[in-house]
């Protein structure tokens, strides 16, 4: 056997370097120490509820921890079926038929989320309470007394959870509403064809292939509704979230918030994967080549009016009725926002939701634009740590950051007055900037999903021409990304603005000393029974919760 030329030799392979081997190393340093930040708060609570020891767990579980869990789950079990109701109900009727006014209804049907739960509970109590304006007038009309009549009590789980409701079925509207947008009519008409009614053709074809959006729309407001602390609060209603702000402050027994912190924590995140278990590998895919859309159908008469009134409903009760009892008694209040006072609640409100929002958008864009750049396990992993956040209530994230951080002030303060003799105190925890790491934590899903979103638009041809123009991964970023993504980057931004400015568990454990925003001061007025005074704060974050329903309807109105 002959020797190979050395033209038959194969030549030796080259091993193939990854995109962009230089520069991807600091997108990597923040990418990651933004996703160990938002594991933080979890494991801090795991360790600080576990050096509690059995005998608190033990004294929670045979007093209040069976309280809790029943109200908790009974309270998400209500929100789950009033959001998917009415939420899955509402986006099938703007979609599929044409009546009066449904152009105006679909955007309409999403103004109530501008309004923060706890706003309309104090709304609802000013009319429906027994001092209300709802009661105080069928007393004087009927001439009866306080034990005359029956009147459904608005403080109560129902009512906690017809508040909910109504300020969440939106995530549920939008995101069905775009599936069933997006859905062929092959399927559906084919039901009908072979004898199904349309409801029987909704319920059998067309729900099924919207069950993903339909899930994450439900589990998003259930996600909300476990931490919600100021509706629960001041309805009396106990569950997990109250009952760590009440061991944390008033009994003062940081191991027994953090062992109820777990708790919630391990609830949040098992709803989280049984969605996602229950989901399977289940995908849905348009068999034919044409997606026509599913034809709408002419209302007239009787049945025009009755849809009208199904979707003029949830509006009504979740935006134009609290407006105007909000109005009301702002009116009747003693409140004056252009006092020294307000214009202090106002300009921390603001400060903290501005700086919190550029830092998580910035974090965001350096997430996203690492997993962009290294596709793969180590960036997903990343950014599905980075996620949890939204999955763990205010309160467990407020719990889990104080723990560590009160443990490293209280180590330097010891340190500091042993070698030198100088007491630091807390500088980390009783800073704001420690706040604005729990908001940082609490919504970086809601930014990264926002940029993300954005950035799929981008073609990879693009990176690939800035590669080839010798651009770094900080130049393809600031030329090419960035300027494309700014309609996505003013949504990420706006969004975790108004998230901040509604935040109120985290806000009221972890503020600084005198230091309060305008969701505190709402929240102490009515708590201290003054409905009207605490009117006036809660317009003004519903005016600026305003601002990111409006993109979302004007994205809604582009939908057709």
């Amino acid at each position: 056997m002959t020797d190979a030329s050395p033209t038959q030799k194969r030549p030796a392979r080259t091993p193939v370097s990854p995109p962009y081997p230089r520069g991807t190393r600091g997108f990597a340093i923040v990418a990651w120490s933004v996703a160990l930040t938002c594991l933080l708060p979890m494991v801090a609570v795991a360790i600080a509820a576990g050096s509690g020891g059995i005998a608190t767990i033990s004294h929670l579980a045979e007093t209040v921890l069976p309280r809790y869990a029943l109200t908790t789950v009974y309270l998400v079990a209500l929100v789950s079926i009033g959001t998917f109701s009415v939420g899955v109900g509402a986006a099938w009727i703007v979609t599929m038929t044409r009546f009066p006014g449904v152009r105006i209804f679909e955007v309409a049907l999403v103004l109530p989320l501008a309004f923060p739960a706890y706003v309309l509970a104090y709304a609802y109590t000013f009319l429906l309470d027994h001092p209300g304006i709802v009661q105080s007038t069928l007393r004087d009309v009927t001439g009866w007394g306080p034990r005359d009549y029956w009147f459904p009590e608005i403080r109560s789980l129902g009512g906690a959870a017809l508040m909910l409701v109504l300020v969440l079925y939106p995530y549920v509207y939008l995101l069905a509403r775009a599936a069933f947008l997006q859905q062929s009519a092959s399927a559906f008409l084919a039901a009908r064809a072979l004898g199904d009614s349309s409801w029987r053709a909704f319920w059998r074809v067309s729900l099924p292939m919207a069950r993903p959006a339909v899930a994450s729309g439900v589990l998003l407001a259930v996600m909300e509704t476990i931490a919600d602390y100021g509706t629960v609060a001041y309805f009396g209603v106990q569950t997990f979230a109250t009952g760590i702000y009440t061991s944390w402050f008033s009994i003062g027994d940081r191991s027994g918030a953090a062992q109820l912190a777990l708790c919630l924590l391990s609830f949040a995140l098992l709803l989280a994967v049984a969605e996602r278990v229950s989901r399977g590998k289940a995908r849905y895919h348009h068999a034919g080549k044409q997606q026509a859309a599913l034809p709408p159908v002419e209302l007239k008469g009787g049945k025009a009016i009755g849809v009208m009134m199904l979707c003029a409903l949830p509006v009504a009760l979740g935006f134009l009725l609290p407006l105007i009892s909000l109005s009301l008694m702002g009116l009747q209040s003693e409140q004056n926002l252009l006092s020294r006072r307000y214009i202090a609640f106002i300009s921390n409100s603001l400060t903290l939701a501005s700086i919190a929002a550029a830092l998580t958008l910035v974090a965001a864009i350096s997430l996203g634009f690492y997993q962009r750049l290294r596709p793969g396990r180590l960036s997903g992993t990343a950014a599905y740590l980075s996620r949890l956040g939204y999955a763990v209530p205010g309160g467990v994230i407020a719990v889990g950051l104080m723990v560590p951080f009160a443990a490293f002030d209280n180590a330097l303060d010891a340190w500091m007055q042993v070698n030198f003799g100088i007491r630091t105190g807390l500088l980390v925890t009783g800073s704001i900037w420690l706040l604005i790491l729990a908001y940082l934590v609490r919504f970086m899903a809601a930014a990264l999903g926002a940029y993300e979103g954005g950035q799929a638009t981008v073609h990879a041809n693009m990176d690939a021409a800035a590669r080839s123009l010798g651009q770094s991964p900080m130049g393809m970023l600031r030329r090419v990304h960035l300027p494309i993504l700014t309609p996505s980057l003013l949504t990420a931004l706006l969004i975790v603005f108004v998230d901040v400015m509604k935040e109120l568990p985290a806000t009221l454990i972890m503020r600084p000393f005198n230091f309060d925003t305008l969701a505190v001061q709402a929240h102490r007025l009515a708590a201290d029974e003054r409905l009207e005074g605490a009117a006036v704060p809660s317009l003004v974050i519903m005016a600026v919760g305003l601002l990111p329903v409006v993109l979302i309807c004007r994205q809604v109105g582009k939908r057709r």
